[in-house]
């Protein structure tokens, strides 16, 4: 038996084997999975440079400070917004709402602010002039001045206004409240006249109780002040509280006095 060479040649196991051609084919392959890889690596690298990096310098960075510039802006003009309205002009708040009445067509609406309260100085005046009043007509033994949370109180007592045991006003009484309007009718202030009496009970046809006749003099004041002197019945009120507040002791006759009085109350 002899072997011959060719029938070994890649033969042996019913078929041909090229490792040439085998070779080339891996070697194809390879190269074409690297230039891939290296394609999108490439790709990758592009993507990623093109895309907003917080560590990448950029002239979009800034771009909230244009949003914190705007905001303290508009807060500056709030501020100032609020300070100009917090002083308001009386006379210049009326000519605006009356403005804007005859726009609108409504010619009713309430264009005045309240009365503004008394200023520390207008009050320090006020009651230095009536100070004043007292301490040139002698009045000290029968008005004494007080001012607290209320206000500026006048005391009035009894002895310069009424009789015992009466309400109605005489000449002594109508002077006093005259020099007294003097001062007071040129304020814009609310006045409370309030009549008072000791615990001393009465009973009469007229002033069936202490109550009768602290109103009957708190009314007769006021409305003398009214319609003798001038004031404006839109700012006074009345009140009787009869023996109640006293401002004494009424175990005295001398304490007891100064409980029977009219106090005219310029409030705040």
């Amino acid at each position: 038996m002899s072997f011959r060479g060719e029938k070994y040649d890649g033969d042996l196991f019913g078929g041909s084997v090229n490792f040439t051609e085998r070779g080339d084919s891996f070697d194809n392959e390879s190269k074409t999975g690297r230039n891939a890889s290296s394609k999108r690596t490439a790709r990758q690298v592009e993507l990623v440079d093109s895309e907003e990096s917080p560590f990448q310098e950029s002239g979009d960075k800034d771009r909230y400070l244009l949003t914190y510039s705007d905001l303290i802006t508009l807060l500056l003009g709030l501020f100032i917004i609020l300070y100009a309205i917090s002083n308001v002009d009386n006379n210049k708040y009326k000519s605006v709402v009356a403005a804007f009445d005859n726009y609108f067509g409504n010619e009713k609406l309430i264009t005045t602010l309240p009365e503004a309260d008394l200023i520390t100085g207008a009050k320090e005046k006020l009651s230095e002039e009536l100070s004043k009043l007292i301490i040139q007509n002698n009045y000290s033994n029968s008005i004494q001045l007080e001012e607290n949370e209320r206000g500026i109180t006048l005391h009035i007592l009894e002895n310069i206004l009424f009789a015992p045991g009466k309400a109605d006003l005489n000449d002594m009484s109508r002077s006093v409240l005259k020099k007294i309007a003097d001062v007071i009718r040129k304020i814009p202030n609310d006045i409370r006249i309030e009549g008072f009496t000791d615990n001393t009970p009465i009973n009469t046809s007229l002033y069936p109780s202490n109550w009768h006749l602290s109103s009957s003099r708190a009314l007769n004041t006021a409305y003398y002040l009214i319609e003798s002197e001038g004031i404006s019945p839109e700012k006074v009120s009345v009140v009787g509280n009869g023996e109640n507040k006293p401002i004494a002791g009424n175990d005295l006759p001398e304490t007891r006095a100064k409980n029977r009085r009219v106090d005219i109350v310029i409030l705040k």
